[in-house]
């Protein structure tokens, strides 16, 4: 596994939910797999993606713009799951899981930011 943060808790974890709905969604029928799946797979991709890439940009405000991407693609993908549930794609105990784990990401990320803008404010 690959460590792109000083603290890498918030991508590792992101990481890990992405590997599990994409073992999620590999099982489903392909109309599903190539609707909903390829929506959800794709914004749940994002979250780390972002993530990463504003970790690799120079300027501070570049890599908090990621994040509050990021951000944006974790809400995309709770959405998605909860409409995955309801068309009966994703069963109740996954789908805890999952939103479980998307909640602690929202945490760690949003506590992320706030080090990124105090860190921007310290360099003003």
């Amino acid at each position: 596994m690959t460590y792109l943060l000083e603290d890498p808790d918030v991508y590792i974890l992101s990481e890990k939910v992405s590997h599990r709905i994409w073992e999620i969604v590999i099982l489903w029928p392909n109309f599903e797999k190539f609707g909903v799946g390829k929506q959800l797979t794709s914004s749940v991709d994002s979250i780390s993606a972002n993530i990463a890439e504003g970790y690799g940009r120079y300027f501070m405000k570049e890599n908090i713009n990621f994040c509050f991407y990021a951000r944006g693609s974790l809400l995309e993908t709770k959405s998605w799951i909860s409409k995955a549930r309801v068309r009966g794609l994703i069963n109740d105990a996954d789908f805890l899981e999952l939103i479980k784990d998307l909640d602690e990401i929202h945490k760690k990320l949003n506590g992320y930011i706030k080090v990124l803008q105090q860190n921007l404010q310290k360099q003003n």
